[in-house]
This record gives structure tokens, C-alpha cells and sequence, in this order.
């Protein structure tokens, strides 16, 4: 959830810990701080933004090469001053930040009061900065061997880096459960939550593993497990241009974002469909083939906007591929004993590869024996890793914190997943495989048509935005859309928003619509159109407002509504493509107009870490 970034090394250490935070604050926003090591360790902290922090230090920088920074999303303790990272030792010796959750920090808090120990704030975190002096002091054991031995005493999740005012050439880090990447420079060193704030100063990182400890000093670093076993890691070259961290010209990164998806959908398919020999061919597929195409069942895991994804998949996959399917929400998954077996795929979704619940979701499964799939969008995240096998979306940094490209990337390789696995079962025609990839090839171009609509688009929004709920309704392939609409106008305008299958309209939702209730139907589906409009003439009977999304060309419904948006005729299953555009746009700009930070909505964050 949090954001770290520490830096050692020649440079002033306070422009890249700033710069850092700033990157990283899609991560979380509550509260932001920096410690800086100068003979003593001088700990700057405040609620808000990062630049609140920075306008609170203003001139009083010291001077120094080592130091830690964090953004936080506040979990134990109110978002305020004295809570914010970093978290300083009792004798104001160590300092440290931390991304994650000590499940048994009253426990240990309890026994270090006993042993004298005086608590300032309401986090888990300070609890282990004072195990840490508590062990060091007790053993005059180095700041490492410290911040081992402590790590063995706590259960919980974990992303910290530690400085020792008593030694000024160490930057300590450690991960559980939760992401730290360590960045190799020229004589400078670099950890950090992602690679965002890494990026612009090495290519080179390496990915923690669970469990493992790094020493980073100002000529080398190196890399242990919590048994105290050295490691040698993996050695990764970053493939990220800084221009993607950038806004380029948008005023928000979700505007950006919405309007990259051309791109990405093609990054999506590009080597991996090809429509004049007819194939696609996904290499995580191809490593497992026989026991994928054979599987007995799926289970999709994932949370949010993800498990919206994840619902498409199902319709994907038990239509063209007949294969039975579930849905899971992974917070669910994992606490109600589910069945799972040998002949099952778990595919797990997350854009960022380190939702925490999925993760667990996933280690449960392959406890059962169950094969793993991921499908991420960050390179060497801990899903990736975790998995037997998985496919990347190669969507790019999404920086907004409501989800817009990585839904569609994740939508656009479940359709190719589908696909495959359909040919290869034998549950497709050939002509009607090959008509599908032709489409499925065309989305892009699509998708460019429907963003030419962004200014009606806006026009509509202007007509509902003071509105205090909406009604999102959908049929077949379009009700997960539905949901996801739904969702988006929640997390970025905190308009009240439902997604309903349409038909359900009148088992309970019907009872709210009035004029002062807008409906946004999903009508583009060719399956379902009569049902559709007679759903949408109910809603006009009771005084609604209905925006409707149509089919390019559409006169029936497109005339019952009293505004209609429309998309480029496609084939069903590719409709969520598509149709989740306007949605985005319309989302996004009634919270502009309602004065809403878009990229950083209250009280979210961009990758769930924590439980």
C-alpha cells in the first residue's frame, strides 16, 4: 500500500528521496516523510501529499548522501504527523519505514513497554523499530544482524529499510509479503517499493525475495535470507522509459491512461496473434499445455477492477472454450475452505502482481496441487514469480489509481486465453476462430473511433454530475462491464454507484429510479436487444434518466434514451472492450467537474498489500 524509497550513495540524497515520493504517491497519500542521516538522523514528517512535506521543510535540507522516504496509506493509526513514517527508536538511533502489517505488534509492544520502552504514535511500525534497538542493544549486534533476529519475532508483512545514525554507510532492507526492489547504479544504490522511482537512475534491479535481507553500503551490496544464508539474486534489466511515468501533456494520468488503450491492447496481442496464418499463441499456455487444456475446472482470483476482468474471462471461457469456470473474490477464497484439486487452474489477476489477498489465495492453491496461472501487468512482481506459468499484459506503469488500461489489457489476453484454448479443444469453428482474431485484431482501431466521442462524452456528464446515484445495467458479456462502470464512478466522483445485470432491474433496483436517478444501459449486445429495450422503456416509465451505449447506427434504443453513445459494431465477446470506454471517460469527467482528484481519489491506493 505505502510507498519506500531509500538512497545511498555520492548525490544529495534529499531531491531523489522527494522525486522518489512523488512517483511513488499513487501507492498512498495520507501522510509523507524523510529521514536523513548527518552525523544524526534528522526525521522530517507530515500529513498530506508529498508536496505538503515539502513545503514543511522548505531550506532546512542538511546536507546527505543516506537517507529513507515514505508515503503512507494509513492502516494502524489516523493519518497525521505523528504517525506518518519514518518511525524513529526510543534513543533516536535508528530510523525506519515500512510498508505493510506486524499482525503481532501488541504482543511485542506489551513486552517492550515492560523492558521500558516509550511509544509515541498508534503504529505497528514503531513497535518494530524499538524491537530492533531492543535487540541491538541487548547483543551490540551490527544493524543487520539487529533487524534479522527481529524479523524472526514478527509475523505479519513487511517492505522496511533501516539507517543507523552509528553507522552512516548502510542502508538495511528487508520484504515479506511485500514488494522491494533494490537499484544497482554506479557507486549509488537504490530501494524502493517499484522501479518508478528507480528508473531514471539505473536499469538494473533486483527483486527481493521473501524472507531476504539487504545490505547496501556505499561500494556494493549484498543479499541474504532471514537464516542468515548470502543469496545471489537475479540481476533484471528495467524495461521503462521515464516517459511513461510522465503525464505527457494530459492533465491526469487517467486521462492519459484511458487514452493509451489503443496502444496497449496492441502491446497486449503484439507477437502473440497473427491473422494471416491464424494462430495465437500465448508462451504461458504452451509451457502447460496439456494440463491446461485438459483442466477440469478454472478458478479466477482477483480483487477489484481485476475480478471485473475476471468475470469477462468466465463468460470468455465457458462460451468459446466450454470449460467450466468460477469467480472468486480472493479475500473470499482464501478464508472459506475451498474445494481444489490436481485437475484445476488457478488463474490469478492483479495489475500490480502484489495484492495481498491474492497472493494468499494463490499459495493456497498451490498447496492443493492446484496449476497457478498469473496474468500481471508488472515485470517480476511477486505473482509472476510465484506462479507455474502466467502471461504479462504489457500495459506499462498505470500510475491512476482507478484502473482503466490493465482492465483492458487483462480483458484483451483472457480473449486470446479463450480463444486458444477453444481451437485447441475443438469447441471453435475455424472459420468462426478466424473471424473473431480478425476482430479482435481491428479493436485498436476501435477503440481510437470511441475516444473521438470524448466530447459528447463530457456533455452528458455536465447533465448528471451533481446527481447522488446511478444505475449501471448490463446484460451477458456487458453486465461485468456494467460493474466496472459502476465502480469507476464510485472511486473517482464517490457518486453512489450500482452495476446490475438488467434483468434483475426489477427485483429490487426499480424501486429507485426516479428523474432524479440516471441509468446507464449497456445495449449493444445483438443476443439480448428486444429484452434490453423493453428494460430500458421501464426505467423511462418511472421518469429515468437513461443514457444508453449502442451499437453504431442504432435507431430503436438510440431513440428511447435520452442520450445515447455509440460504438463500433463488433462481435459479442469483444464487446467489453469497447463498451467500458465511454464509461471510463464519463467517470472520469464528472469527477473533474465535481472538483476530484482523479489520480488519487480519497482513501485508496493503488496496489492492495496489506490485508
Amino acid at each position: 500500500m505505502c510507498g519506500i524509497v531509500a538512497y545511498i550513495g555520492s548525490k544529495e540524497a534529499y531531491p531523489i528521496l522527494i522525486k522518489g515520493l512523488k512517483r511513488l504517491e499513487y501507492r498512498g497519500y495520507d501522510s509523507a516523510g524523510i529521514a536523513l542521516l548527518n552525523g544524526d538522523i534528522r526525521v522530517f514528517k507530515k500529513k498530506g501529499k508529498v508536496q505538503e512535506l515539502e513545503n514543511h521543510i522548505g531550506n532546512a535540507v542538511p546536507d546527505s548522501s543516506i537517507g529513507i522516504g515514505h508515503t503512507r496509506w494509513a492502516t494502524h493509526g489516523a493519518p497525521e504527523d505523528i504517525n506518518a513514517h519514518p518511525h524513529s527508536s526510543g534513543n533516536k538511533r535508528i530510523a525506519l519505514v515500512h510498508n505493510g502489517i506486524i499482525e503481532n505488534y501488541a504482543l511485542l509492544k506489551q513486552a517492550l513497554e515492560k523492558e521500558g520502552h516509550r511509544f509515541e504514535s498508534e503504529t505497528d511500525t514503531e513497535v518494530l523499530v524499538h524491537l530492533i534497538e531492543e535487540i541491538q542493544d541487548r547483543s551490540q549486534l551490527s544493524l543487520e544482524e539487529a533487524v534479522r533476529i527481529a524479523l524472526t519475532r514478527v509475523i505479519g508483512a513487511y517492505a522496511i529499510v533501516v539507517i543507523d545514525k552509528n553507522d552512516p554507510n548502510k542502508l538495511v532492507g528487508a520484504r515479506k509479503a511485500s514488494p522491494l526492489v533494490l537499484g544497482i547504479g554506479e557507486n549509488e544504490f537504490f530501494m524502493a517499493s517499484d522501479a518508478t522511482p528507480i528508473v531514471e537512475h539505473t536499469k538494473k534491479v533486483i527483486y527481493l525475495k521473501d524472507e531476504e535481507i539487504a545490505v547496501l553500503t556505499r561500494s556494493g551490496y549484498e543479499v541474504k535470507n532471514i537464516s542468515n544464508e548470502v543469496q545471489t539474486p537475479f540481476i533484471h534489466e528495467l524495461d521503462m522509459k521515464i516517459e511513461m511515468l510522465e503525464k505527457g501533456g494530459y492533465d491526469y494520468f487517467m486521462l492519459k491512461e484511458i487514452h493509451e488503450q489503443a496502444t496497449t491492447i496492441s502491446d497486449c496481442m503484439r507477437g502473440r496473434l497473427n491473422v494471416e496464418n491464424n494462430w495465437i499463441k500465448l508462451g504461458g499456455v504452451e509451457e502447460h499445455v496439456d494440463r491446461i487444456t485438459k483442466a477440469k475446472r478454472f478458478i479466477f482470483v482477483a480483487c477489484g477492477t481485476s475480478w471485473h476482468s475476471a468475470l469477462i474471462g468466465e463468460y470468455l471461457f465457458e462460451d468459446l472454450a466450454r470449460i467450466p469456470v468460477e469467480v472468486e473474490y480472493a479475500s473470499e477464497f482464501r478464508y472459506r475452505n475451498p474445494i481444489i484439486t490436481e485437475d484445476d487452474v488457478v488463474i490469478a489477476l492483479s495489475q500490480s502482481g502484489e495484492t495481498a489477498d491474492t497472493l494468499a489465495a494463490l499459495e493456497l492453491a498451490k498447496e492443493k496441487g492446484a496449476l497457478i496461472y498469473g496474468i500481471v501487468n508488472v515485470v517480476g512482481s511477486s505473482i509472476a514469480r510465484l506462479t507455474d506459468a502466467g502471461s504479462y499484459i504489457h500495459a506499462g506503469p498505470e500510475i491512476g489509481v482507478a484502473s482503466t488500461k490493465a482492465f483492458t489489457g487483462q480483458v484483451t489476453l483472457l480473449t486470446m486465453m479463450a480463444l486458444t484454448l477453444a481451437q485447441k479443444r475443438g469447441t471453435i469453428s475455424d472459420s468462426y476462430f478466424r473471424q473473431l482474431i480478425a476482430e479482435l485484431n481491428e479493436i485498436p482501431k476501435k477503440v481510437q473511433q470511441v475516444l473521438q466521442y470524448d466530447k459528447q462524452i463530457k456533455y452528458i456528464a455536465a447533465e448528471i454530475k451533481d446527481k447522488h446515484n446511478a444505475l449501471y445495467l448490463g446484460r451477458g458479456y456487458n453486465f461485468p462491464v456494467a460493474l466496472e462502470g459502476a465502480l469507476k464512478l464510485k472511486e473517482i466522483s464517490y457518486i453512489h454507484a450500482e452495476g446490475y445485470p438488467a434483468a434483475e432491474m426489477k427485483h429490487g433496483p426499480i424501486a429507485l429510479i426516479d428523474e432524479q436517478m440516471p441509468v446507464i444501459v449497456m445495449a449493444t449486445n445483438k443476443s439480448a436487444y428486444d429484452k434490453i429495450a423493453s428494460n430500458i422503456q421501464e426505467v423511462k416509465a418511472r421518469s429515468g434518466l437513461v443514457i444508453a451505449l449502442v451499437t453504431k447506427g442504432d435507431e430503436i434504443i438510440s431513440e428511447m434514451a435520452d442520450y445515447a453513445i455509440e460504438i463500433p459494431d463488433t462481435e459479442e465477446p469483444l464487446t467489453p472492450l469497447l463498451s467500458v470506454i465511454p464509461l471510463q471517460l464519463l467517470s472520469y469527467h464528472i469527477a473533474v467537474m465535481r472538483g476530484c482528484n482523479v489520480d488519487q481519489p480519497r482513501n485508496l491506493a493503488k496496489s492492495v498489500t496489506v490485508e
